[in-house]
Parts: structure tokens; C-alpha cells; sequence
């Protein structure tokens, strides 16, 4: 056959920009964003997302220039995903919970030439820039308003954002990319260190990611989505385009606990939301009071860290239907999916569904590829279940790579095609990977690689134990031995008596073999987290080393 090159009828650079126009035209009439009163219709928020992009055009953004913001899941963060980038620019968004030094360090590291911030963000954004050197240009600023919140106003003479959608052109023709490999947003994995690792994705990923996404967590039209996940943390693993492009409607909330996901739900009959396990964690332990009535199907889909099999079971318990995946911000979503065997599955007894369900699963359909590699050899383990490795992906939602870090983005994406996570896990015999550990958090105890996972996934078991993390604790022959830090249910830790120490580790040793049980078990009223969920691990790392080493005889080991 004789070779056809394509054209510019065939060839247009793939964004999921364009599922917003589309969406207008079909679902117009119905409602896209809801907050506490406020209500926006896909024609209003295809309106206010052009003013958007032509008022960032007229203050001099132009193609390729980072704007960044600062906000919880109001209305403007969901209109600036599509507004940002449709006026050529790149979209940032910054964890509103870092601190000043780290937000400074990104801006100034991301060249950012325009700052959205949320109200109640305004004094940490001063204080942020108040840590530029003195010849650092400053980013503009645009304050996000709340009606909703009891907060002092921006001075008359700020900009806000109100103020500069009302200076866009409702018709204006959006800039699109000249290449769907043009960068599109840009997110940092972590805020903690003077070497932030900013990473850069095309349109071209987006759009296949959220396709992807959709796809495979069988999303019909018109959903209703909670916003749950912040849409800061991966820009909420790419759902604020996946939304649009299904005509759903995004309920957002300022903050929330259990009670107020419990009543959105009910009273936005919510059919689909996301979250860390620890979402999960808090529904299924909410107190009888906070719970309300599910009006329908309720779809979650969990990923971030690993989920314990025995969260899993009681959420599902409560009627919630769990849907599990895997990806992480240089995935822009969720690449990998516990894709769910129906017929063969659904008859097992919950306790199995639940632990079958706890594997991270199988690549989805936009990714070509994802194993689990022997880190000396480079070859696939065997398909045991048993032999760890490090999990490894390719596809097309992967990143372009980190910004200005070259050596970075050579160490994860090697010349052998494969780009390497940094997570450790098994491949089971059906071709279902499960991620054992980070890298960085697995114990090595007198020579045995030890699963801090799998021990946590034993405690969660523990009816008394609402939360649970295992680090490494030095020890003066093993090198290092299991710490457990645990949290209590809500009225666990006024029983009569309450779990000891002693108690959970007798629980482990039924359960585990006697090399994985924790030797020492830290009580904690919560565990300290990231801002979406995350139980950070490098914290309870530090106070497990400050605890010194604890002194140790020679146990058998089984």
C-alpha cells in the first residue's frame, strides 16, 4: 500500500479542551457546577471559561507562560482548568497546604507569571513572597472571592476573579495547541525539598488519560461527581475534564468531613466521587449520626496508596460500590485498574472479593505496557505473587518530563523504554500487579525485604484499629525491625481496657510470619497526613528514629 501522509483534516492535536465546547452544545441546559446556592449551567461555564481565557490574554499571558493557583474545590478552581490553558498558558496548580517557603520555592522555580489565590490563602501568599530574593520578579495576583465564607474581602483595588471574567470576551476563540505535545498543565510531586520535581504534561496525555479514565470506570453520561480529591493533588487525577466530557454535574465543597460527603450525597443524589483510602477509612467509620441513607448507586474510586483489604470490605459493606486503580502524578490518572471479573469474582465470599480487590490490577486501555522488573537484570519477575520488583510503565499518558531537570527525568525514563517508578510490588500469576511498598519505605530486617504494606493491611484488620502505617525502627542486631503507628476508632481508645501493645502484636503474630511482626506499636490520636490522605510516612520515619534503637536478642524467625 502505498504510504499516505497525514493532513490537517486528519491530524488535529488531540485536548480535552475541546470536550467543553462540545458539551455546551449538548447539554447546555444542564447544570455543570454546583456550590452551596450557586448553580452554573455547561452554556454558563463554556461562557466564563472563554472570558476567562481572553481576559488572561489581555493582561499579557500568551502561549506557554505558567499561571498558577492557590484554592480549594470552589467553582473558579474547576473553570480555571479549562480557561488557563484555552488562553495558551500553562496550568499550575500549588497545594494550598505547603508552607510559605515551599510555595515560594515553586513559583519562582515554575517562572509562574500570574497567581490565582483563594481568600483565606492570601496571608501565606504574602508570606511567600515576601522569601523572593529581592531581583525575583513577582507574579501578578488575582483573588478568588467566597460569598459563602466569613472572610475579610479583597481590598476595592484588587483584581478578583469575578472582576477579570467580567473583562473576557464571551466569544473569543480560544488558543489551541499547536502541537497536542505542547505542555498543558504542570504539577510538583513534592513541595518539600529546594529541588522540587515540577512535572510537564502535553495534551495529548490528558486527553488519552481521561478517556482512558472514563472508560474504565464505566462512567455513563450525565454523572454527579463530589469533590472529594483535590483538584490540586493531579489536578484531580484529570476528573474536572473527564466530567465535561460526560455532561455530569460537579458538586464542589470548601472542605469536608463525613457528615457533610454523607449529606451531599444524599441531597445531590451524588453517583460517583474519588478519594485515598482514607475517605474510605472515614465513611465506613462515621458515626451513626453523620451517616445518611445512600439514594442510589454510589461509585468511589480509590487509589493513592495502597487499600486495605479490610477497609474495602466495610465500605462496601455500607453499600458503596469500590472501584480500585493506580497512577501517580507523572501519570496525570489512574493507568493502572483492578479491572473487576464479574461472573467469576462476584461469587466469592466478600472477605476474598475484598482482598482481590486490594491488587492495584492491570494497565488500562491508553497504556501500552506495565510490569514489574528485577532492578539488576531488567527482566519481568516470575508471576508468583512472591517476588517483588519495581512496577515500571509505557504509554502515551505518560510525562513529557520534569521541568529544567534533565537528569531527573533520564533516571526515570531510561533508554530501555520503560519509565520506573520508584514502587515496589508483585505480579500475580493472572497478570494482576500489587504494589507492596515505596522504595523508600520497605524494611529491611536482617536481610529480609519486609512489606510495610502487608503489615498495615493485618493491623487494619484489628476491629479496634481505625488507622495504621509500619516504618522501619533501628534495632541493635536486625539493623531495623517494624514500628506500627497506630490510630484508635472512635471510642476504641475509652474501652474497657483498651488494645495494648501487647495485644496488636499478638494479632500480627497469629496472622504473619514472626520476621514481619511489628516489635514496637506507637497509639497516636490520628496519623499525620497530606492533604489528600496520604499518611506521610517520612514524618513517622523520624520519630521512629528518634525513638534509638531498640535493643534486641536473637528471636527465632519463621
Amino acid at each position: 500500500m502505498d504510504l499516505l501522509a497525514p493532513t490537517s483534516a486528519n491530524s488535529s492535536p488531540l485536548t480535552p479542551l475541546g470536550f467543553l465546547e462540545r458539551t455546551a452544545a449538548v447539554y447546555g441546559d444542564r447544570p455543570s457546577v454546583v456550590y452551596n446556592r450557586t448553580v452554573y449551567t455547561w452554556s454558563d461555564t463554556h461562557r466564563r471559561c472563554l472570558r476567562l481565557a481572553s481576559a488572561l490574554c489581555s493582561l499579557g499571558i500568551s502561549r506557554g507562560d505558567v499561571v498558577s493557583v492557590l484554592s480549594p474545590n470552589v467553582p473558579a478552581m474547576y473553570e480555571m482548568h479549562f480557561g488557563v490553558p484555552m488562553s495558551g498558558a500553562v496550568f499550575n496548580t500549588v497545594n494550598l497546604r505547603l508552607d510559605a517557603r515551599t510555595i515560594s520555592i515553586l513559583l519562582r522555580h515554575s517562572e509562574s507569571k500570574l497567581v490565582f489565590v483563594d481568600v483565606a490563602s492570601v496571608p501565606l501568599l504574602d508570606e511567600a513572597f515576601r522569601l523572593f530574593p529581592a531581583s525575583a520578579p513577582r507574579p501578578r495576583v488575582v483573588v478568588i472571592e467566597d460569598a459563602y465564607e466569613e472572610l475579610p474581602p479583597a481590598p476595592s483595588s484588587a483584581l478578583t476573579y469575578e472582576k477579570l471574567v467580567e473583562m473576557g470576551d464571551p466569544e473569543f476563540r480560544w488558543v489551541r495547541p499547536q502541537s497536542e505535545w505542547d505542555p498543558m498543565v504542570l504539577n510538583y510531586t513534592s513541595g518539600t525539598t529546594s529541588s522540587p520535581k515540577g512535572v510537564v504534561h502535553c495534551h495529548r496525555g490528558l486527553f488519552l488519560v481521561v478517556l482512558g479514565s472514563l472508560i474504565d470506570w464505566s462512567v455513563p453520561p450525565n454523572p454527579t461527581y463530589l469533590w472529594t480529591l483535590p483538584m490540586f493533588h493531579a489536578n484531580g487525577w484529570s476528573f474536572p475534564w473527564g466530567v465535561a466530557a460526560t455532561g455530569g454535574t460537579n458538586i464542589c465543597l470548601r472542605r469536608f468531613d463525613a457528615a457533610s460527603v454523607y449529606a451531599s450525597i444524599e441531597t445531590h443524589r451524588v453517583t460517583h466521587l474519588c478519594g485515598a483510602p482514607v475517605v474510605l477509612n472515614m465513611l465506613a467509620n462515621a458515626t451513626d449520626s453523620a451517616r445518611r441513607p445512600l439514594p442510589g448507586p454510589v461509585h468511589i474510586l480509590t487509589a493513592g496508596a495502597p487499600p486495605p483489604a479490610a477497609v474495602l470490605h466495610r465500605t462496601e459493606a455500607i453499600g458503596f460500590t469500590i472501584s480500585h486503580g493506580y497512577g501517580l502524578t507523572e501519570t496525570a490518572g489512574l493507568v493502572v485498574s483492578c479491572a473487576w471479573k464479574g461472573g467469576q469474582w462476584d461469587r466469592l465470599p466478600a472477605s476474598e472479593r475484598a482482598r482481590l480487590k486490594a491488587r492495584q490490577g492491570v494497565r488500562t486501555l491508553p497504556m501500552a505496557a506495565a510490569d514489574v522488573i528485577d532492578a539488576a537484570t531488567g527482566q519481568s519477575v516470575n508471576r508468583d505473587g512472591e517476588t517483588m520488583g519495581e512496577i515500571v510503565l509505557r504509554g502515551g499518558c505518560l510525562m513529557l518530563g520534569y521541568l529544567k531537570d534533565p537528569d531527573a527525568t533520564a533516571k526515570a525514563m531510561r533508554a530501555d523504554g520503560w519509565f520506573y517508578t520508584g514502587d515496589v510490588g508483585v505480579m500475580h500469576a493472572d497478570g494482576y500487579l500489587e504494589i507492596k511498598d515505596r522504595s523508600k519505605d520497605v524494611i529491611i530486617s536482617g536481610g529480609e525485604n519486609l512489606s510495610s504494606v502487608e503489615v498495615e493491611s493485618i493491623l487494619y484488620g484489628h476491629p479496634a484499629v481505625n488507622e495504621a502505617a509500619v516504618v522501619a525502627r533501628p534495632d541493635d542486631f536486625w539493623g531495623e525491625t517494624p514500628c506500627a503507628f497506630v490510630s484508635l476508632k472512635e471510642g476504641s481508645a475509652a474501652a474497657s481496657p483498651p488494645p495494648t501493645e501487647a495485644e496488636l502484636i499478638a494479632w500480627c503474630r497469629e496472622r504473619m510470619p514472626r520476621y514481619m511482626v511489628p516489635k514496637t506499636v506507637v497509639f497516636a490520636a490520628d496519623l499525620p497526613k497530606t492533604s489528600t490522605g496520604k499518611i506521610q510516612k517520612y514524618v513517622l520515619r523520624e520519630m521512629a528514629k528518634k525513638m534509638g534503637a531498640a535493643a534486641s536478642t536473637r528471636p527465632s524467625r519463621m
